[in-house]
């Protein structure tokens, strides 16, 4: 069970997890070793799962994010997994859903005439409805 102490630990740490332990202490009213120590014990509890990074991809020359609805008239979807096994470059999942359609694809893709391409050869094997991102917002408030 988390205490008040591991929750702060947790938000802190989702805002920066590169803040030195000293830091984190500190903002938490704890030794850097304690708080060192309440870390160690959250990711051997496996509250804590890893770590990761937030990279602009507009500046990696990737410029849209799109989610991608597709539709699958037949059962037989060993087509369209075919062809998407060839598209990995632009896919970041592929999720298998229910409700308005079989499968969802979260995508990024650099210029249009790209996407347009995807597209073009992704209507071969299924229908689709395309959602482009326009701004990503966090669902945590870091301060905008």
């Amino acid at each position: 069970m988390l205490d008040n102490t591991d929750v702060r630990i947790l938000e802190e740490l989702s805002k920066n997890s590169r803040i030195t332990m000293k830091e984190l202490g500190e903002k938490v009213h704890l030794t850097g070793q304690a708080a060192s120590d309440r870390v160690a014990k959250l990711e051997d509890d496996g509250v804590i799962e890893g770590y990761t990074i937030k990279v602009n991809q507009v500046k990696l020359g990737w410029m849209m994010h799109v989610f991608i609805t597709i539709m699958i008239k037949s059962t037989y979807h060993q087509p369209y997994l075919s062809f998407i096994k060839t598209q990995e470059q632009y896919i970041i999942h592929n999720y298998k859903i229910s409700g308005d359609g079989c499968y969802l694809l979260e995508c990024k893709f650099p210029p249009h005439e790209i996407l347009n391409t995807f597209l073009e050869d992704l209507n071969e094997h299924a229908n689709y409805k395309l959602s482009i991102v326009i701004k990503n917002r966090a669902l945590i408030n870091n301060g905008d």
